[in-house]
């Protein structure tokens, strides 16, 4: 399991840049959610497991988001890891990404869920949403 650093965009200004932490356990579908994040003007973190995204969740620097895939191997999923990320930061907003089927009274109760594979524009945009909700 591994984090790779941010890179952001060189035509935007970092003091206006959302961090995402971007968490899932396929690596080749992290790295184009993660490109397509960034071409948008997003700073991206991206973690290949829960251990990477703890490591990032009890840094000190700015997070605005947690994207994570809800079925992750190792016994730990994307909701438990949304719990223990808003242990840690209350005000972190959350969207979940999905490759099944949830019913519609659990996607009310978890909140924003993409189902994969997911086109950019909704990417964006639903991403863009969470960040606004207050």
């Amino acid at each position: 399991m591994s984090v790779i650093e941010p890179t952001p965009p060189q035509d935007a200004p970092a003091a206006t840049m959302r961090h995402i932490l971007l968490v899932d356990d396929d690596q080749v579908f992290g790295d184009a959610i993660g490109q397509t994040l960034r071409r948008a003007g997003f700073h991206v973190t991206f973690a290949t497991g829960f251990q990477a995204a703890l490591e990032v969740l009890e840094g000190t620097g700015p997070l605005d988001l947690l994207l994570a895939d809800i079925a992750m191997p190792a016994g730990v999923n994307g909701i438990a890891l949304s719990r223990m990320a808003r242990l840690r930061r209350h005000d972190l907003k959350v969207v979940y990404l999905t490759g099944y089927n949830i019913p519609g009274v659990e996607r009310e109760a978890l909140g924003p869920i993409l189902k994969k594979p997911i086109d950019d524009v909704t990417l964006i945009r639903e991403v863009e949403a969470a960040l606004a909700a207050a």
